[in-house]
């Protein structure tokens, strides 16, 4: 499997960039990306998922050379970073910084680290939820099935008038359970396209009122007057924050298939 896309995912509208921003740190399990999963470390394997996506190039934004070391391994690039910055936006900015300096790249995907098992094709589909529209950022959501989580802050809320279609604006992002009233609620996914400037843009502005409130960094980006639009898909991919999600995602990537690298 190639570290870069060919043909036609090279022709795609921006000539995309899939960034994964990944760093040893972590409270509550300490060296993830390292984590052993079906075989190969959990960076690999997202960094395979990101590949999988064929929209183009992926790099890995490593914070620590473990972690680049292990990506080129298994035949990827990876850059270091930066351990000290603040943000996964800001390793991927550094990263596009460092790997394009001539700006080919006229669209970057922010991949987080940590989902192993995530689906290709929502990364594809964040992808193309920028393109058409023309926002200044696309990301994800999905409908909330689970009662606990409408009123879980742990589970960011994405609020979005979708008016049964697939794609729309953002109006915000909370913690709280919103919008009041009957009608669905929308789980956020963390997972990012940018329009270069626009993340050029995002990570020089300074922490917002209402992102430092709510602990939720794409506040800054509406609070600055940018635009984010949301494609709405099925199902909400696993996050690893803890050795529980580490079981959870060994037992789903066992039964696959090792890939080619």
């Amino acid at each position: 499997m190639a570290a870069r896309g060919t043909g036609e995912a090279n022709d795609r509208a921006g000539h995309p960039l899939v960034v994964i921003p990944a760093r040893m740190a972590s409270t509550r399990l300490p060296g993830k990306p390292l984590a052993d999963i079906a075989g190969a470390p959990m960076i690999v394997q997202v960094w395979r998922r990101a590949v999988e996506a064929g929209i183009g190039r992926v790099v890995v934004a490593a914070a620590e050379v473990e972690i680049a070391d292990a990506v080129r391994a298994a035949g990827g690039e990876a850059v270091l970073t930066d351990p000290d910055l603040p943000s996964g936006s800001d390793r991927a900015w550094q990263a596009v910084c460092d790997v394009d300096r001539e700006g080919r790249h006229g669209i970057v995907v922010n991949v987080q680290g940590d989902l192993p098992t995530l689906d290709p094709a929502l990364i594809r589909t964040a992808y193309e939820a920028l393109i058409r529209p023309g926002a200044d950022i696309s990301t994800l959501a999905a409908e909330i099935v689970d009662d606990e989580e409408r009123t879980n802050p742990n589970v960011v809320k994405a609020v979005v008038a979708f008016d049964g279609k697939r794609l729309a604006r953002a109006h915000y992002f909370t913690r709280a359970t919103a919008p009041w009233g009957d009608g669905p609620l929308y789980h956020h996914i963390g997972l990012y396209a940018y329009r270069r400037e626009a993340l050029a843009r995002f990570v020089q502005l300074p922490p917002s009122p209402l992102e430092k409130r709510e602990k939720l960094e794409q506040l800054r980006a509406l609070e600055a007057g940018m635009s984010i639009e949301v494609a709405l898909v099925d199902t909400v991919p696993l996050g690893v924050d803890t050795p529980a999600d580490l079981e959870k995602a060994r037992a789903a990537l066992s039964s696959r298939a090792p890939s080619r690298d």
